[in-house]
């Protein structure tokens, strides 16, 4: 059964309610990244013009604001900005300005993302992170976007889900360049770790509050074997340690402003190391995993045990599928959660919801709905649901 809606004394006042999107899935890839390239190799469905959000940025922001949403996060695509090194594309640049320029005529906090997944060719083809030359390069680039949107971006939050991207480009082979080397994942994995540390440092200097968005999951053993056991601990360091270790270095230790995560699914690990639906009986959903907002609660509970005293955001959660029943009875319960943290003394800054429109989902391509509105911007009924919640 689906939890009640939440009460007016839920959530406070100025509690941040915010959606998220991200170029490559809102706007579709470019010929200058290398999404593009995977596309054209069929190894993902063509992105097209992802959502239509490049002609209709402007009316979503006023249907999200007007629906009582305060906040949105949108990638800055790179390989739209910088399409050759070192040479960037002003009409990029000033398209860009202008979506930012929207979101705030709406009335939207507008937080950036430098890095959602898809990189430019050029900087792929030099080995991406795993170039010698990659952290000043990504300086570089992290300075070119401070000095140019700083005045116009509310909020940083540098690299969308680190340890997901490092997984899926370098380990299992599923995003560009495909491929699945322990050591090069564990190469990437830090580098990119320390890219996004790196850049909330530089980016912070502006005045303007910076966020992490880890990909945050509590790992639970399939079985009670010592193997399992083992094989759990190295898939729990590889998605905490990598980062909180970070975190308690001190010249990192301020570079962010509070800790925003995404969550989505709770995994059960094999003891070959398989991520297996957890709980074994619960309805799984079209990428394969059961959404289950427990599994929230239990990240919430681990960051306040990990980070005493810290901020934090839930900076993503969704329900994927055309089971809108079900969509708003997870998110129901998934804000529950968050509401339970707070009381229990946990800071909370707001819940970011992936997504508001419908948009291209990568590997399952316009398969999958995680949208409020549908592509024609239509409301699904836990729209409204959530609307009733972000209002009372």
């Amino acid at each position: 059964m689906p939890l009640p809606v939440p009460s007016s004394n839920d959530f406070p006042v100025g509690f941040s309610w915010g959606s998220a999107s991200s170029a490559t899935q809102s706007q579709g890839a470019t010929p200058a990244d290398n999404w593009w390239g995977w596309e054209q190799a069929g190894r993902a469905p063509r992105s097209g013009d992802g959502n239509g959000f490049d002609k209709l940025y402007a009316s979503d922001f006023a249907l999200l604001a007007d629906w009582g949403f305060s906040d949105y996060r949108l990638s800055l695509d790179w390989a739209r900005i910088e399409p050759q090194p070192g040479r960037h594309d002003q009409e990029a640049v000033e398209r860009y300005r202008q979506i930012l320029l929207a979101g705030h005529d709406a009335g939207l906090t507008m937080w950036v993302c430098l890095l959602h997944t898809a990189l430019p060719a050029w900087f792929a083809d030099e080995g991406g992170f795993l170039s010698p030359k990659a952290s000043a390069i990504w300086a570089r680039h992290v300075d070119f976007i401070a000095e140019t949107f700083g005045d116009l971006a509310d909020g940083w939050m540098p690299v969308n889900n680190p340890t997901a991207y490092a997984q899926k480009a370098y380990l299992t082979g599923t995003f560009p360049p495909g491929h699945t080397s322990q050591e090069e994942f564990l190469t990437v994995l830090q580098a990119i770790h320390r890219a996004d540390f790196e850049a909330a440092l530089r980016l912070r200097q502006g005045g303007k509050p910076t966020s992490t968005n880890e990909a945050l999951l509590q790992p639970h053993p399939a079985d009670d074997s010592t193997d399992t056991a083992g094989v759990t601990a190295l898939i729990d360091a590889v998605v905490w340690d990598s980062w909180l270790n970070l975190v308690r270095t001190p010249r990192y230790e301020e570079a962010f402003d509070q800790y925003g995560f995404s969550y989505y699914f709770t995994p059960a690990v094999s003891s070959s190391g398989d991520l297996l639906p957890y709980p074994a009986d619960h309805p799984v959903g079209p990428q394969g995993y059961a959404p289950w907002a427990p599994g929230l609660g239990e990240v919430l509970t681990r960051l306040n045990m990990e980070l005493p005293g810290k901020r934090f955001l839930v900076a993503e959660i969704g329900y994927g599928g055309e089971d809108d029943r079900a969509r708003a009875a997870y998110l129901q319960a998934a804000l529950g959660q968050v509401h339970g943290a707070m009381v229990n003394g946990m800071d909370i800054t707001g819940v970011h919801l992936w997504t508001g429109v419908d948009n291209y989902e990568w590997l399952d391509g316009h398969t999958v709905s995680f949208g409020l509105f549908d592509r024609n911007r239509t409301p699904r009924p836990s729209a409204r649901i959530i609307q009733s919640i972000i209002r009372r």
